[in-house]
């Protein structure tokens, strides 16, 4: 059957049947990225547009190569390349695109609804590659892909989420999906850093890192966002304190289960939410997240095109 959404606005539209259908759909991709010829004419003459006016290299990087591995036609815009830069409205900057009779505009933007904004107006999908502090649905979903592929499962996980949660497009993606397909999450981050309404968020909130990892399936640890955070002051007395007190090293991962993994949506500041060490070391998947990604969004892009998805009981 066909899938039912015409855009990827964010996790919370979406079912635990929407999900399981990306997630799949993504493991045939995932064959294609291990060939010699990594290209399959699936979107052949669809012309996708990315619209970047946030900087980004994993994001827009993965979301052209799995458009070009689809065989679309793919194109590239930033802010600085556009006329947003020179007064025009993004809604004017949109439409003039549009008229260009674009298939899919997968969009970046510091502004929370923006790319749901450009949904109502315009009549060609629209993916959001991350907007504001609101949702990253496409990092989430890779995120929930190498969990399984890691844990063989994604019901019953335990999952740990550490760091700059109020200001996290990520943390706010990751708990919807987790809670839609039975995972467990638990919350850690200074009382600054956490937004008012976690509780209802359907998450353990911890005080302390060593709460939240301990007995872990998952450790997933978060960058202080410095570019979202109110200009009122620091919310921390320095990094180095924060590190101390929030930053993963090898004795408090020892907390997680023996086989824990680490993960990290990048970029990471090594030092401050994760240690050298952890960061390298063998129990993080953290390339395995990357890799993951061009095919999850080789397969957002092929469902939202109108790509059909097996019919799941």
């Amino acid at each position: 059957m066909a899938f039912g959404h015409k855009h990827i606005l964010g996790i919370e539209p979406l079912s635990r049947e929407d999900i399981f259908t990306i997630l799949d759909t993504a493991e045939g991709f995932k064959e294609i990225n291990s060939r010699d010829i990594k290209k399959v004419p699936t979107l052949r003459g669809r012309t996708i547009i990315n619209a970047f006016f946030e900087n980004s290299t994993r994001t827009r990087l993965s979301f052209e190569i799995a458009g070009k591995r689809l065989s679309a036609d793919t194109v590239n815009i930033s802010s600085s390349g556009s006329s947003v830069a020179k007064g025009e409205t993004l809604e004017d900057t949109a439409r003039n695109i549009e008229a260009m009779r674009p298939d899919i505009i997968v969009m970046r933007h510091g502004a929370s609804g923006a790319p749901h904004y450009l949904a109502e107006r315009l009549d060609c999908s629209v993916v959001n590659a991350g907007d504001g502090a609101h949702e990253h649905p496409s990092q989430a979903l890779l995120d929930l892909f190498t969990m399984r592929e890691k844990k063989g499962r994604l019901e019953g996980l335990e999952v740990a989420i550490v760091g700059d949660i109020s200001h996290s497009r990520v943390a706010r993606s990751n708990l919807y999906a987790l809670n839609r397909v039975g995972a467990n999450v638990r919350l850690a981050g200074p009382g600054t850093m956490l937004p008012p309404e976690v509780d209802r968020l359907g998450a353990r909130v911890c005080n302390r890192i060593e709460e939240a990892i301990e007995g872990a399936d998952v450790v997933m640890m978060l960058r202080i966002q410095l570019e979202r955070q109110a200009k009122g002051g620091p919310l921390l007395p320095s990094l180095r304190e924060y590190s101390r007190f929030y930053g993963l090293n090898p004795d408090k991962l020892t907390l997680a289960k023996p086989d824990a993994i680490v993960m990290h949506p990048g970029p990471m500041n090594r030092g401050v939410e994760i240690s050298s060490s952890v960061a390298d070391g063998s129990r993080n998947v953290i390339l395995d997240q990357v890799e993951n990604g061009v095919a999850v969004r080789m397969a957002l892009l092929y469902l939202v095109a109108g790509g059909e998805s097996e019919d799941k009981d």
